[in-house]
Protein backbone atom coordinates (compact mmCIF):
# COMPACT_ATOMS: atom_id res chain seq x y z
CA UNK A 1 0.00 0.00 0.00
CA UNK A 2 1.35 3.44 -0.97
CA UNK A 3 2.20 5.93 1.75
CA UNK A 4 -0.48 8.62 2.11
CA UNK A 5 0.26 12.27 2.80
CA UNK A 6 -0.36 13.23 6.40
CA UNK A 7 0.34 16.93 5.88
CA UNK A 8 -2.44 19.22 7.05
CA UNK A 9 -4.40 20.64 4.12
CA UNK A 10 -7.07 22.60 5.98
CA UNK A 11 -8.50 23.33 9.40
CA UNK A 12 -12.14 24.29 9.86
CA UNK A 13 -13.87 25.11 13.15
CA UNK A 14 -17.45 25.89 14.09
CA UNK A 15 -19.54 26.50 17.17
CA UNK A 16 -21.76 23.59 18.20
CA UNK A 17 -23.83 22.74 21.28
CA UNK A 18 -22.60 19.99 23.56
CA UNK A 19 -24.78 17.39 25.26
CA UNK A 20 -25.72 19.90 27.97
CA UNK A 21 -26.79 22.49 25.40
CA UNK A 22 -23.71 24.64 26.00
CA UNK A 23 -21.71 26.13 23.12
CA UNK A 24 -18.40 24.46 22.39
CA UNK A 25 -15.91 24.35 19.55
CA UNK A 26 -15.71 21.55 16.99
CA UNK A 27 -12.73 21.39 14.65
CA UNK A 28 -12.07 19.32 11.55
CA UNK A 29 -8.53 18.77 10.29
CA UNK A 30 -8.28 17.60 6.67
CA UNK A 31 -5.04 16.03 5.42
CA UNK A 32 -3.67 16.33 1.88
CA UNK A 33 -4.61 12.67 1.39
CA UNK A 34 -8.26 13.46 2.16
CA UNK A 35 -8.29 11.75 5.54
CA UNK A 36 -9.85 13.89 8.22
CA UNK A 37 -10.39 14.05 11.93
CA UNK A 38 -13.04 15.85 13.96
CA UNK A 39 -12.91 16.75 17.65
CA UNK A 40 -15.00 18.86 19.99
CA UNK A 41 -13.99 20.28 23.34
CA UNK A 42 -16.81 20.48 25.90
CA UNK A 43 -16.49 23.06 28.65
CA UNK A 44 -14.56 22.03 31.71
CA UNK A 45 -15.76 22.66 35.22
CA UNK A 46 -12.41 23.12 36.97
CA UNK A 47 -11.67 26.65 38.05
CA UNK A 48 -8.28 26.24 39.74
CA UNK A 49 -5.68 28.96 39.45
CA UNK A 50 -3.46 26.71 37.31
CA UNK A 51 -6.18 25.81 34.80
CA UNK A 52 -5.88 26.76 31.15
CA UNK A 53 -8.36 29.40 30.02
CA UNK A 54 -11.26 28.60 27.73
CA UNK A 55 -11.91 31.44 25.34
CA UNK A 56 -15.55 32.57 25.62
CA UNK A 57 -17.21 35.49 23.84
CA UNK A 58 -18.71 37.05 26.97
CA UNK A 59 -21.58 38.49 24.92
CA UNK A 60 -24.60 38.32 27.25
CA UNK A 61 -26.96 38.28 24.24
CA UNK A 62 -25.57 34.93 23.02
CA UNK A 63 -25.76 31.88 25.28
CA UNK A 64 -25.33 34.01 28.39
CA UNK A 65 -21.82 34.97 27.34
CA UNK A 66 -20.71 31.37 26.81
CA UNK A 67 -20.42 31.50 23.00
CA UNK A 68 -17.14 30.46 21.35
CA UNK A 69 -17.16 32.46 18.11
CA UNK A 70 -13.86 34.15 19.06
CA UNK A 71 -12.26 30.73 19.58
CA UNK A 72 -13.66 29.56 16.23
CA UNK A 73 -12.21 32.66 14.53
CA UNK A 74 -8.77 31.92 16.00
CA UNK A 75 -8.86 28.36 14.67
CA UNK A 76 -10.10 29.37 11.22
CA UNK A 77 -7.56 32.22 11.02
CA UNK A 78 -4.25 32.30 12.87
CA UNK A 79 -4.12 28.66 13.89
CA UNK A 80 -5.12 27.28 10.48
CA UNK A 81 -2.48 29.42 8.78
CA UNK A 82 0.18 28.21 11.22
CA UNK A 83 -0.52 24.47 11.04
CA UNK A 84 -1.27 24.19 7.31
CA UNK A 85 1.41 21.98 5.76
CA UNK A 86 2.54 20.50 9.09
CA UNK A 87 2.69 16.72 9.42
CA UNK A 88 -0.19 15.48 11.57
CA UNK A 89 1.90 12.44 12.51
CA UNK A 90 4.29 14.67 14.43
CA UNK A 91 1.99 15.51 17.34
CA UNK A 92 4.76 16.92 19.55
CA UNK A 93 5.84 19.46 16.91
CA UNK A 94 2.23 20.41 16.18
CA UNK A 95 1.37 20.87 19.86
CA UNK A 96 4.51 22.93 20.50
CA UNK A 97 3.66 25.18 17.56
CA UNK A 98 0.17 25.73 18.99
CA UNK A 99 1.50 26.46 22.48
CA UNK A 100 4.15 28.83 21.12
CA UNK A 101 1.58 30.60 18.94
CA UNK A 102 -0.52 31.39 22.02
CA UNK A 103 2.56 32.40 23.98
CA UNK A 104 0.96 32.36 27.44
CA UNK A 105 1.13 29.83 30.23
CA UNK A 106 -2.64 29.67 30.70
CA UNK A 107 -3.54 29.77 26.97
CA UNK A 108 -5.66 32.93 27.36
CA UNK A 109 -4.72 34.49 24.00
CA UNK A 110 -6.04 31.80 21.62
CA UNK A 111 -7.94 29.81 24.23
CA UNK A 112 -7.23 26.32 25.48
CA UNK A 113 -10.43 25.18 23.77
CA UNK A 114 -9.11 26.36 20.38
CA UNK A 115 -5.71 24.78 20.84
CA UNK A 116 -7.05 21.48 22.18
CA UNK A 117 -9.65 21.11 19.43
CA UNK A 118 -6.98 21.39 16.72
CA UNK A 119 -4.58 19.06 18.52
CA UNK A 120 -7.25 16.40 19.03
CA UNK A 121 -8.62 16.68 15.47
CA UNK A 122 -5.10 16.32 14.06
CA UNK A 123 -4.55 13.16 16.14
CA UNK A 124 -7.83 11.70 14.88
CA UNK A 125 -6.91 12.57 11.27
CA UNK A 126 -3.49 10.92 11.70
CA UNK A 127 -5.04 7.78 13.18
CA UNK A 128 -7.51 7.63 10.30
CA UNK A 129 -4.67 8.02 7.78
CA UNK A 130 -2.86 5.15 9.49
CA UNK A 131 -6.13 3.18 9.52
CA UNK A 132 -5.90 2.37 13.21
CA UNK A 133 -8.25 3.29 16.07
CA UNK A 134 -7.28 6.45 17.93
CA UNK A 135 -6.48 4.57 21.14
CA UNK A 136 -4.04 2.35 19.27
CA UNK A 137 -2.49 5.26 17.35
CA UNK A 138 -1.85 7.16 20.58
CA UNK A 139 -0.25 4.08 22.08
CA UNK A 140 2.34 3.76 19.26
Amino acid sequence: MAEVSTRIYSVIAREILDSRGDPTIETMVVLESGYRGVASVPAGTSLGKYESVELRDKDPKRYGGMGVLKAVAHVNGTIATTVKGMDALNQAVLDKALIDLDGTEDKHVLGANSILSVSMAAAVAASNAKRVPLYRYINY
